[in-house]
């Protein structure tokens, strides 16, 4: 049975009876044409449904169990991919995959956050949290990406950095902030594309790109809604009215200029087809490292620092309220 989320009750419902009637062996012409019309109202209250997502509900999608990782991308969008382990100081963080990869006959540097999908896996990237030998995994592979010349992909899927007292002690946020500080002035192009979950430092530490583009059902936040609730409320019963006070959706995103662009999701979102998902990331990343193929060394880092410069300016209305810049 697949993962059911609140708010797709209605859908599932649907789609139990259209199978009871798919099931019937000897179908009359009745029984095709309701059939027919129960795919078309399947089709409608899903597009309905996704159109209309409240904030938390973007939250509950970006999580979902079936929702593909940076692993399935390897398969279905690159053509090679070839893993690269280890920080040479500590460890291999499982938590971030990194590699040679080809898009399409193009070579780049692939980096991502990967969850994984079983509960071995998930105990072994830690959910998506990564530690600092992650990051300094991830901006090694990076630099070596740009000594060679070749653009850098970065998929980003964490609910935030791990936050344990092993990671504080090996200088968890040293290596978050050494990673803003060196992919700021890498002279190829970075492309990033946040694929569920963009928390915090975890998700910045790779994201400091060209192009900064989001799927449509994801969201990119200073933080989870369930810190920002326990901070603000003393409660995480509050995460809805945290999700909605972080505006950290995709439209959210594209009307405070903190992306570039939205990448839309197969009806019923990118977990209902890995196929279609990938094809529309896939078609993104290019256009993508094609556009920024032919600019400069030099006005790539130059705007690429403006750009994270300019994210939360705000100026003062005429009635003093501070309205983003």
């Amino acid at each position: 049975m697949a993962h059911q989320l609140n708010f797709e009750t209605p859908i599932f419902n649907l789609k139990e009876q259209l199978a009871k009637l798919e099931a019937e062996p000897n179908p009359t012409p009745a029984l095709l044409d309701s059939i027919r019309k129960m795919r078309v109202e399947i089709t409608q209250i899903t597009r309905e449904i996704y159109m209309n997502l409240d904030a938390w509900q973007t939250v509950e999608v970006s999580r979902h169990p079936e929702r593909p990782q940076t692993a399935d991308y390897v398969e279905l969008v690159f053509d090679e991919f070839v893993e690269l382990h280890g920080d040479k100081a500590f460890g291999d963080d499982r938590a971030l995959i990194t590699g040679f990869a080809k898009l399409d006959g193009r070579k780049v540097m692939l980096v991502g956050h990967q969850k994984g999908r079983t509960l071995k896996e998930r105990n072994e990237c830690l959910f998506g949290c990564a530690h600092p030998e992650g990051y300094r995994k991830a901006m090694s592979k990076m630099e070596m990406a740009a000594r060679y010349g070749l653009p850098i992909v970065c998929l980003i899927d964490t609910p935030g950095a791990y936050p344990g007292i092993g990671a504080e002690e090996r200088g968890q946020s040293y290596n978050i902030a050494v990673n803003l500080r060196d992919m700021s002035t890498l002279e190829v192009p970075i492309v990033c594309v946040i694929i569920g979950e963009g928390g915090s430092g975890g998700a910045l530490g790779i994201g400091i790109g060209d192009h900064v583009a989001v799927l449509q059902h994801s969201y990119y936040s200073v933080i989870s809604p369930e810190g920002c609730a326990g901070i603000l409320w003393k409660s995480g019963e509050h995460k809805d009215k945290a999700a909605r006070a972080l505006r950290f959706t995709s439209k959210d995103l594209v009307e405070l200029g903190v992306i570039d662009e939205v990448i839309p999701e197969p009806l019923g979102g990118g977990h209902s087809n890995h196929h279609q998902m990938a094809m529309s990331l896939k078609a993104s990343l290019n256009e993508a490292l094609q556009s920024l193929a032919d600019v400069p060394a030099d006005e790539l880092v130059d705007k690429r620092y403006e750009r994270f410069r300019r994210i939360g300016v705000f100026e003062e209305s005429a009635s003093g309220n501070a309205a983003p810049a």
